[in-house]
C-alpha cells in the first residue's frame, strides 16, 4: 500500500517509475527484520516461521506490483489528478487540516527540538525498562473451548473402583453449568506411547460460553472435585501436551529431583512437595506416583539351578509365560476380536501353590522351591529415568497468576532446600522454553538489526541518516508496550514476533521522508532549511498515514477477538503492531523531521556530492 501510494504521489511520467527503485527495494530489504523467527527451534518455530514466510512474500509481491503495474496504472486512471495536482486542489478537506496542523506542530517542535527528543529517549528507556516487571509466558493463553482433567488414584487401585470414582467425578462434573458434555477414558493399553495403569483415569471436558471465565470454572472444578480420594489436574488438550513436549510432563511446571536411591527420591519429593504449599498462584500440585505395590518376587537359587542343569533365563521366561500368560491366538466375534492367552490358573498363580510347580529338568521334573524361592513382597509401581539416571516429578500449575513470578518463588524454595549428597534438581516447563527463546530472539534481533543498519548504510552512506530512520524502532517499542499492559497481555513469544514485524512499518516511513527530502534537494532545487523539512514532511504526510491506517484497519478482526478459540495465538501480535503504529507514526511526525533539522544537514551536502545522478 505504501508503495502503491508514493507511485500515485509522484507521477511524473518521465523516469517516476525509476526514481522509486530504490526506495522500494530498501523497503523491501528490511525483511531481514524476519531472520530470527527462521532460526527458532521447537514448537516456537512451527508456530511463528509461517508468519515470516507469509510477510515476506507478501513485501515482495507489493514491491513487484508498484514497480511494474502500479506506474501503468497510475498513467491510465490518474491524469486529472496530475493536472489538478499543480493547483493543490487534490486534497481533501480532511487531509488539508492535518496539513495546516502539522504544519503548526512542525514549527513549534524545531524550537523545542533537544527537548522533545529527550523526552522522547525517556519514554522508551522507561517502556523498555518496564518491560522487567511484565508477566511472561511461553504462548499465549489458549481458549480451546475443551477443558482436560486427570484423576490419579493410589497405582494398584482395582479397575472397578477406578471406575466407580470415575463416574463420581463425571456427575460432580457435569453438574457445573458451563459444562456441555463429559467424556473419559480410564487406563492406557501396554503399547500406548504413554501407558498408564487402570489407576490413572482422562476426562474430557466441553465448555459454554457463559457469565463466567475459564479459571473461574477450572476453580469451581478443583472445589468440586477435593473431595475425591485422588489426585486432581486441569488444563486443556493442546496445553497439556504442549507441557508434555517441553518437559515429558503434563503440567505447566515440573520439578525433577534425580538420585540413586527410589525411598531417598521418595522422601525429598515429599518435603518439596510440603515447601511449596507455600507458594502463592500455585494449584494442581503433585508428586509422581511411585509408590510400593504388592509383587510376587522369584529369586533363582543359581548354585542349585546349575546342579540341576537348568538355565536361569530360560526358567524364568517359561515363569513369565506361565504367570502373566502368552498370546497363542486370536478369537474372532463379528467385529469384536478376543486375545486367546495361556497362562495358569489364578488358584496356582500364588506364593504358597507356586513353590509346588514342577518344572523340567536333564534329570526329572523337580518342585519350583528347589532352584527358586518365591515370596509375597512390596515394590515399586515404576521407577523413571532420565539421562540415565533415576528421577522423580513434583508437578504443579498455575491458577492465573504470572508464571515468571511463580516460577521465581519455586526457586528461591529450592535454594533453601538442602541435598543430600549426588541427588540434584532440575526446573522445567514453558518457563524454561520462554526464557531459552525470549534470549535467542534477543540476540538473532541485534544481528537482524545489525544487518538492516548496513543495508541502509549501503545506501545512504552516513552513519547519522541510517541511524535517524531506525530511531523510529524505540518510537514504536512505546506505544508496544503501553498497548500490552493496557490489554493486560503477558510478555509472550507472540509479543516478542509483533515487535518484530513493527520494526518494518517504522523503517519504512523513516525512509519515506529522509529520501523524499533528498530528491526534493536534487531534482527540484530545494536547499536544506526548515521550509523543506516541513515540505518533505508535508508531502510524504499522507503516504505515512495511508500505510498506518491501513495496517491498524486489517488488525482490527484480530483485536476484537482476544478469547475467540484459534485467534490466541495472533492477538498478542495484533495488539503490539497496533500500539507501536500509533506511536511511531504520531511521534515519527515530529521527531523525524527534528532530528534531521539538527543533524541532516553535513550527511545531506556528502550525499548530493556523491551521488548527483541516483535517486532515492
Amino acid at each position: 500500500v505504501t508503495d502503491a501510494g508514493t507511485a500515485r504521489e509522484r507521477l511524473h511520467l518521465d523516469g517516476a517509475a525509476g526514481r522509486l527503485i530504490w526506495p522500494a527495494l530498501f523497503r523491501a530489504a528490511v525483511v531481514l527484520r524476519f531472520v530470527p523467527l527462521f532460526v527458532l527451534p521447537g514448537i516456537e518455530g512451527r508456530l511463528f516461521t509461517p508468519l515470516g514466510v507469509a510477510y515476506i512474500v507478501s513485501i515482495l509481491a507489493s514491491m513487484l506490483v508498484s514497480l511494474t503495474v502500479t506506474p501503468v496504472l497510475a498513467c491510465y486512471l490518474l491524469p486529472k489528478l496530475v493536472q489538478r495536482q499543480a493547483q493543490d486542489t487534490h486534497d481533501t478537506p480532511l487531509v488539508r487540516g492535518l496539513k495546516r496542523l502539522n504544519t503548526r506542530v512542525l514549527h513549534w517542535a524545531f524550537a523545542h527540538g533537544r527537548a522533545l527528543l529527550a523526552l522522547s529517549a525517556l519514554a522508551a528507556i522507561t517502556a523498555v525498562a518496564s518491560l522487567a516487571w511484565m508477566p511472561r509466558a511461553f504462548l499465549p493463553p489458549f481458549n480451546e473451548g475443551t477443558l482436560t482433567i486427570s484423576l490419579l488414584l493410589n497405582p494398584g487401585t482395582s479397575l472397578a473402583e477406578s471406575d466407580q470414582i470415575g463416574t463420581l467425578a463425571e456427575q460432580l462434573i457435569a453438574s457445573v453449568p458451563e459444562v456441555v458434555q463429559v467424556g473419559r477414558r480410564t487406563g492406557r493399553a501396554e503399547q500406548d506411547e504413554h501407558a498408564e495403569g487402570v489407576h490413572s483415569s482422562d476426562l474430557e471436558v466441553d465448555l459454554k460460553p457463559a457469565g463466567r471465565s475459564r479459571e473461574q470454572v477450572m476453580a469451581d472444578l478443583r472445589t468440586r472435585l477435593a473431595g475425591l480420594p485422588a489426585v486432581v489436574s486441569i488444563g486443556q488438550p493442546i496445553s497439556h501436551r504442549l507441557d508434555h513436549l517441553l518437559s515429558g510432563v503434563r503440567a505447566q511446571i515440573a520439578l525433577k529431583v534425580y538420585g540413586d536411591d527410589l525411598d531417598t527420591l521418595r522422601g525429598l519429593a515429599a518435603d518439596l512437595q510440603a515447601r511449596l504449599q507455600t507458594v502463592h498462584g500455585l494449584t494442581d500440585l503433585q508428586t509422581e506416583k511411585q509408590v510400593l505395590i504388592p509383587q510376587l518376587k522369584i529369586r533363582i537359587d543359581y548354585d542349585a539351578a546349575s546342579r540341576l542343569g537348568v538355565a536361569p533365563g530360560p526358567l524364568l521366561r517359561s515363569l513369565q509365560e506361565l504367570i502373566e500368560g502368552e498370546r497363542i491366538g486370536q478369537i474372532t466375534q463379528g467385529p469384536r476380536r478376543f486375545d486367546l492367552v495361556m497362562r495358569l490358573p489364578d488358584a496356582q498363580r500364588d506364593a504358597s501353590r507356586l513353590d509346588q510347580l514342577l518344572i523340567e529338568t536333564p534329570t526329572g521334573h523337580v518342585p519350583l522351591s528347589q532352584v527358586a524361592s518365591v515370596e509375597d513382597s512390596d515394590g515399586p509401581n515404576q521407577i523413571s529415568r532420565e539421562n540415565a539416571r533415576r528421577r522423580i516429578v513434583v508437578s504443579a500449575n498455575t491458577d492465573g497468576r504470572d508464571l515468571s513470578a511463580v516460577v521465581a518463588d519455586i526457586r528461591a524454595v529450592l535454594a533453601a532446600q538442602h541435598l543430600p549428597e549426588g541427588y540434584s534438581t532440575a526446573l522445567e516447563g514453558q518457563f524454561q522454553a520462554q526464557e531459552q527463546a525470549s534470549q535467542r530472539m534477543l540476540w538473532l534481533s541485534l544481528i537482524s538489526l545489525s544487518l538492516i543498519f548496513m543495508v541502509l548504510y549501503s545506501r545512504y552512506r552516513s552513519v547519522v541518516l541510517a541511524g535517524i530512520i531506525m530511531a523510529n524502532i524505540p518510537l514504536a517499542l512505546v506505544g508496544s508496550v503501553l498497548a500490552l499492559w493496557w490489554s493486560g497481555q503477558p510478555l509472550s513469544v507472540a509479543a516478542l514476533v509483533g515487535f518484530i514485524t513493527l520494526t518494518g512499518v517504522a523503517t519504512r516511513n523513516g525512509i519515506l521522508k529522509i529520501s523524499h527530502y533528498i530528491n526534493l534537494c536534487r531534482d527540484e532545487g530545494e536547499t536544506f532549511g526548515q521550509a523543506l523539512i516541513v515540505r518533505g514532511s508535508l508531502e510524504r504526510l499522507t503516504p505515512v498515514w495511508m500505510t498506518a491506517l491501513v495496517a491498524a484497519f486489517a488488525l482490527l478482526p484480530l483485536l476484537m477477538s482476544a478469547n475467540a478459540p484459534g485467534k490466541e495465538i495472533l492477538h498478542p501480535v495484533a495488539v503490539v503492531i497496533f500500539g507501536g503504529l500509533i506511536s511511531a507514526t504520531l511521534l515519527d511526525t515530529v521527531l523525524t523531521p527534528v532530528m534531521f533539522w539538527l543533524w541532516g544537514r553535513k550527511p545531506l551536502a556528502q550525499l548530493l556530492d556523491a551521488r548527483q545522478g541516483d535517486p532515492f
